[in-house]
């Protein structure tokens, strides 16, 4: 069976002269119609610290891709932190996003014909987001996970996002002052990454490597790394 067999209504005949002289724009050559594409589905942003790192492993992916012999297309898609929404009239969209993000995937992939997809996110709605996209389109399709945030470090602890969210409580009940509460503020989140520990990015990457829908031993990585 040939792996290009979805998107050779785009490739395949003299009908499709025109989407091939679209498709030369953005780097086809004449033998590159008789391969598969494999979309990209790039969760980068600088919204939130866990999909910041995200662009340099679509970069590689797509490196990887043509060396396996296939076209990559790289595509966007959003992503809302729950960490910097929480609280305000923001967090009314984060449910909603997950399926914004499964709808952009799925709408890209059908509407381009993609032969398979490789999805790569990091933030809370991103991961679900795209599981829900790949089983709904029933076409070759794997999850790579941007990786977690490394420790941030104030005086000789490890801090996550969760100690800034304490240190408010522990300011508000007088335990610490507004010096303190700022030197956790300012060392919580070192870095690119999701939030550091077994919370909805974290969780979902170990479920998705566990499903078999991930890279072996990706749950773990740091972002960083």
């Amino acid at each position: 069976m040939s792996e290009n067999l979805r998107s050779q209504v785009v490739t395949q005949g003299v009908q499709r002269s025109p989407n091939r002289a679209m498709l030369r724009a953005v780097g086809f050559k004449d033998e590159d119609f008789n391969k598969a594409i494999v979309g990209i589905a790039n969760g980068y942003s600088t919204i939130t610290p866990c999909n910041m790192g995200i662009n340099q492993l679509a970069q590689r992916a797509e490196i990887g891709i043509k060396n396996a012999g296939a076209m990559p297309q790289i595509f966007g898609t959003i992503t809302i932190s729950d960490g910097i929404s929480m609280g305000t009239e923001g967090m009314k969209y984060s449910l909603v996003s997950r399926e914004v993000i499964a709808d952009s995937i799925e709408t890209a992939c059908s509407g381009q014909s993609m032969d398979g997809v490789l999805a790569i996110g990091g933030c809370d709605k991103n991961m679900p987001g795209a599981m829900l996209a790949i089983a709904r389109m029933n076409i070759p399709g794997i999850f790579v996970y941007g990786g977690t945030i490394k420790p941030g470090h104030y005086n000789g602890r490890d801090l996550t996002v969760v100690s800034s969210f304490e240190a408010v409580g522990e300011y508000s009940a007088g335990k610490i002052d507004e010096k303190e509460l700022l030197a956790v503020e300012s060392q919580a989140c070192p870095g690119a990454g999701s939030c550091g520990g077994m919370y909805t990015a974290n969780t979902m990457s170990s479920a998705f490597e566990a499903m078999g829908m991930s890279l072996p031993y990706s749950s773990t990585m740091a972002a960083e790394d």
